[in-house]
Parts: structure tokens; C-alpha cells; sequence
């Protein structure tokens, strides 16, 4: 097992995720009903695995490399719906110093599962590779889980009236516009993270194109009687 793993820029930022991740989600009240906690779980997850596979072979690349484009497309759209749908785009920096210890580790909280993890996840795709691994296509794939998550959690407000939290996020909730109006949030929702994703596709082909090496030219071709190492007969007339 090779130790030069430890000291890459690789290794040290996938395990800021993990602590990250591990420390927002152990210092607040997330329960797994909310997409945050999931997708953040799936994040802790699947970097957690990629520095056992990185330690355990001795490598900068990550396991199943074609699931790291999905991971950060997950976890920045966590980042996103918090900031600009639920927290209307306020600034989240003045709560991390209220006067109110318990206020504060949850404000902390909050701040780690919804800013930091995203952004060191975006981080880690724009500057580490491998690249072009995920193809196009895999675009549909990545935008399952998020609309998957809306689907199931409408589902269960139906079948189980009473629980508590029954309607996670207000985009999902019908009681005042009716389900077509969650309809049209899904499908409003689903054009948004096929951006999302087709960004993050492009990010990591602009990336290949600018860490690409152009081939070396190829040196001269020999004279074909200089490359057989003899030299060509002189032609006598008679």
C-alpha cells in the first residue's frame, strides 16, 4: 500500500467532505425524511468509500467514478433549493455568531449540510479528474433520484396523513394550489436539474480539453534505404 496517497490535494479534500458532512449532520436535527439529510448521507457515503479505495490502492482516482457525477449533482442542488428557494437567497454568514449557543451550533449545522459540503464537492469535480467518464446520457439517470425523492415524498403525505412532517418542502405541499401546481413544480424542478447536470457534464468536458497534452510530433520517416541500414546500389550503364 503506497503512503504517498496521504499527502495529495485529493485525499485531503474528500476528507474535509467526509468531516464536513459527518459534523453537520451529528450537530443538527436532520431528520431522513428531508432530501438534505439523504443527499448528504449518499455524499458522506460515497467519499467516505472513495478514501478507503484511495488508500487502499494507493490512488488519487475515485471508485466508481461514473456515480461521482451524480453525488455532486445531488448534493449542489441540496445547496441551491436551501439558499435561493427556502432561504430566499439570505445571507447565511451573520447566524454562525448569534448570542444563542444552541442557536448557533444549528445554525452551524445547517451551514455545513447546506454551503460547505456543496461547495467542496463542486470543488472536487471542477479540479480533479478522471474526466469524461460519464457519458451524456447518464444525464437522465443523475435527475432520477432528486424527482424520485419529490414523487415518494408526495406518496407518503397520501397514504400517511398524519405523520409529522408530512410535507417536507412547500414546493411539495397541494393544500392551497392543488396537486397541479405540484405538478408544474416538478417539472420546473426537472428542468432545472437537467441544466444542473448538463453544466456539470460540460465543466468536466472543458476541464479534459484544458488538461489534454497535444500528442508529440512524430519524428521524420527515414529514407527507406537509410532505415534498412544499407545503401542504395548505384544504377552502371553499359
Amino acid at each position: 500500500m503506497s503512503t504517498r496517497v496521504w499527502f495529495t490535494p485529493q485525499f485531503w479534500l474528500r476528507a474535509v467532505i467526509v468531516v464536513a458532512g459527518a459534523s453537520g449532520l451529528l450537530l443538527g436535527d436532520h431528520r431522513i425524511v428531508y432530501y438534505t439529510s439523504q443527499s448528504n448521507l449518499i455524499t458522506l457515503g460515497y467519499f467516505g468509500g472513495v478514501l478507503y479505495w484511495m488508500v487502499r490502492r494507493g490512488t488519487t482516482a475515485p471508485a466508481a467514478p461514473r456515480l461521482r457525477g451524480a453525488v455532486t449533482l445531488w448534493i449542489v442542488i441540496t445547496g441551491l433549493i436551501s439558499h435561493f428557494m427556502l432561504q430566499n437567497g439570505e445571507n447565511p454568514l451573520p447566524g454562525l455568531v448569534v448570542d444563542s449557543a444552541a442557536e448557533q451550533v444549528t445554525n452551524w449545522s445547517a451551514f455545513l449540510v447546506h454551503y460547505v459540503v456543496p461547495v467542496l464537492v463542486l470543488a472536487d469535480w471542477v479540479a480533479f479528474g478522471p474526466r469524461r467518464v460519464s457519458p451524456w446520457r447518464d444525464l437522465w439517470l443523475w435527475i432520477l433520484f432528486p424527482l424520485g425523492y419529490g414523487v415518494s415524498s408526495v406518496a407518503r403525505a397520501v397514504l400517511f396523513p398524519a405523520v409529522s412532517d408530512r410535507y417536507p418542502y412547500f414546493f411539495l405541499d397541494p393544500t392551497e394550489h392543488g396537486y397541479g401546481w405540484v405538478g408544474g413544480q416538478f417539472v420546473r424542478l426537472a428542468v432545472i436539474f437537467g441544466f444542473l447536470g448538463a453544466v456539470l457534464l460540460g465543466i468536466d468536458r472543458l476541464a479534459a480539453r484544458l488538461t489534454s497534452r497535444p500528442p508529440a510530433p512524430a519524428p521524420p520517416a527515414p529514407h527507406a534505404a537509410e532505415a534498412d541500414g544499407v545503401a542504395s546500389p548505384q544504377k552502371t550503364t553499359a
